[in-house]
């Protein structure tokens, strides 16, 4: 009996306790993280569901429910043809939209970020914002049909980062240095033709409608915007999904990649491609829209770690959610609509400074 005291007793050392207590902390840190995403899904729900309510036509909150259910359901109709025209023909595709361009945006700069290892690296970068402006305007001046505006948006946003990637290696460098000062040339160009185009747009008609463009905003978002968007926003998550371990390499550095045998030269590829599309779609359906890249890709990284595993589902859903948030303000703080753009700058701007003030730690 002694002897198996004492057997027992010895068997706890000190490796055994460091284990125990390394075990007991990873599990707490599980707890805390899985608290975290339980605390996002719910504000991304109530948000989600409260965004119907909201609008100068009001729906109350059983109607919404039984409209939403009658396309799932074969439910009697007690609601009036006008509330399920604004549910699910206004709110709907908006919401969506909303979810698919915050997500997007949020997603697109997380991946720019980890491949750049740079913190204040944003979806505009390498030009692909003001391609999609540039192709956008032009739209306009030609008096397209306003899904022809978002697909000329969406072309010339990658045709932008694409003439960026191209300057780059015209010139022989292969470090991201020279793309990036490629990108802000191109960046720049395409500024400049934005702002000669709007000099030649009408100034009653076609000037106002570039100008509202411009500050960002879903308020023409209808339902095949939101299902055109769809195929450019959804794959490129799928394979930064798939690629995400090679990513988290590559953000500790080339050499340790290329030790692992990861191919950087198509990885990286893979991934300006693939963050390109997210930013050149999400612009082309909801215009310039600032911050949400940057700031967003923090929040998440601040919650949950630098794993891109994890960031990205979380700059996923974090920048969806925030996107929503941001337009049910816009349209309900004032009389007339406020473009969603300048929401998202008024404050995404100085609650990056109070983050920045906060932080304790550099890059991670």
């Amino acid at each position: 009996m002694e002897n198996g005291l004492l057997t027992t007793h010895q068997e706890e050392t000190p490796a055994n306790r460091v284990m125990k207590r390394d075990g007991g902390t990873r599990a707490r840190h599980m707890r805390v993280g899985m608290l975290k995403v339980s605390v996002m899904l719910v504000v991304l729900v109530i948000a989600f569901f409260a965004s119907f309510l909201i609008g100068r036509y009001p729906v109350a909150p059983d109607m919404v429910m039984a409209i939403l259910w009658s396309k799932v359901l074969a439910l009697p109709q007690v609601w009036t043809d006008t509330m399920e025209t604004v549910v699910l023909d206004i709110r709907l595709p908006r919401i969506a939209a909303a979810l698919l361009v915050g997500g997007a945006l949020a997603v697109s700069g997380a991946a720019y970020q980890n491949l750049f290892r740079n913190p204040l690296v944003a979806p505009h970068l390498l030009g692909a914002t003001w391609g999609a402006a540039f192709g956008a305007v032009l739209g306009m001046i030609l008096h397209l049909s306003w899904i022809w505006v978002e697909v000329s948006a969406f072309i010339f946003g990658m045709v932008a980062v694409f003439i960026a990637i191209a300057v780059s290696s015209y010139f022989g460098s292969k470090s991201m240095i020279s793309l990036v000062l490629a990108g802000i040339a191109v960046s720049a160009f395409f500024q400049a033709l934005v702002s000669v185009l709007k000099y030649l747009a009408d100034p009653m008609n076609t000037l106002p409608e570039i100008s509202f463009w411009l500050m960002g905003g879903l308020s023409k978002v209808k339902e095949q915007d939101v299902v055109w968007s769809l195929i450019p926003i959804l794959v490129p998550m799928v394979v930064l999904y798939f690629v995400r371990w090679q990513i988290n390499v590559l953000s500790v550095g080339e050499e340790e990649a290329h030790t692992l045998g990861i191919n950087v030269r198509h990885t990286r590829l893979a991934v300006l491609v693939c963050a390109t599309l997210l930013a050149a779609a999400a612009t082309s359906l909801g215009g310039i829209i600032q911050w949400v890249g940057l700031l967003v890709p923090h929040v998440a990284r601040m919650l949950f770690g630098a794993n891109f595993a994890i960031v990205l589902p979380a700059s996923l859903v974090i920048g969806g959610t925030y996107m929503l948030i941001m337009d049910n303000l816009s349209r309900s703080i004032a009389s007339l609509e406020i473009q969603v753009g300048i929401l998202t700058s008024l404050i995404g701007a100085p609650f990056f400074v109070f983050l920045l003030a906060r932080a304790k730690k550099g890059w991670e």
